[in-house]
């Protein structure tokens, strides 16, 4: 029995696709043949061999509007959609420090771009009987950070209920609908995280990441996720492989989530 997964032309967006986790999972893609198409604010300096690119912003319903009509027109349609842009800039402080504008900004980021893409682009789902979502969301939306991440773990908690109830809508119609929550992910971002903890701690990088590890409530296997590692999860559970698999979420976390 052959194990491979055969993307072939298969016709991909995937948001926020320059760095971290999307643009691991544009790598993978690519290299099982896909014909993919990504996203994100600016032009990267390097893609993928025959990936495209659009530049827009997706917090914006404009920037939305104007990724699907590129999907639509470059690719001709859309078989699997991964939404991974998303983040959060909210300042430290707890609930005082939130004001309605960095509610908004959350909800904007983590929300809003997903409703709107599948709202956009699901039709020539249903017109062709067949595709896949995969919303990213996080383990945030079940053990937030009261100090920093109450209005991201919030949005993100929005996105996976939204998420359940679309995969009941289309699921019928041929359309799947995924979440994968990922706990800390080792991107360059967390390590430029950790190398300043270590610069105000007078620590070693080693140490600077325990710390910051014992803060997210301990990672049992002793690191972080790989962005490579999250990516392999989001292409097999896009491939037919993963074909009665809808309305789930798949945490990738090393343990960190404490409960069933």
């Amino acid at each position: 029995m052959s194990w491979s997964l055969d993307f072939h032309q298969r016709r991909v967006l995937v948001t926020g696709g320059t760095r971290g986790v999307g643009h691991a999972v544009v790598e993978c893609f690519a290299a099982l043949d896909a014909n993919v198409l990504t996203t994100a604010r600016s032009q990267p300096q390097a893609l993928p061999p025959g990936v495209k690119f659009v530049a827009s912003d997706l917090s914006t319903a404009e920037g939305c509007a104007h990724l699907a009509r590129q999907a639509l027109e470059r690719l001709g349609g859309v078989d699997i959609l991964v939404h991974v842009a998303g983040g959060s800039d909210a300042p430290s402080g707890g609930f005082s420090v939130l004001d309605d504008a960095q509610w908004r900004k959350e909800l904007d980021r983590n929300l809003m771009p997903a409703v709107r893409l599948d709202r956009a682009l699901l039709p020539t789902m249903i017109e062709q009987g067949s595709g896949t979502i995969v919303h990213i969301s996080s383990i945030q939306r079940l053990m937030p950070l009261p100090e920093a991440t109450t209005a991201y773990a919030a949005a993100k908690a929005a996105l996976s209920a939204y998420s359940k109830s679309l995969s009941k809508e289309v699921g019928p119609k041929g359309i799947r609908v995924l979440r994968v929550a990922p706990g800390w992910i080792k991107t360059q971002a967390s390590i430029d995280l950790v190398n300043r903890i270590a610069r105000e701690d007078g620590s070693n990088y080693a140490d600077a990441e325990n710390k910051l590890m014992q803060s997210l409530g301990g990672i049992p296997i002793g690191r972080p996720s790989t962005p490579e590692e999250v990516a392999d999860l989001i292409v097999f559970l896009s491939s037919s492989r993963a074909g009665t698999i809808t309305g789930s979420e798949f945490i990738i976390d090393g343990g960190t989530v404490p409960t069933v």
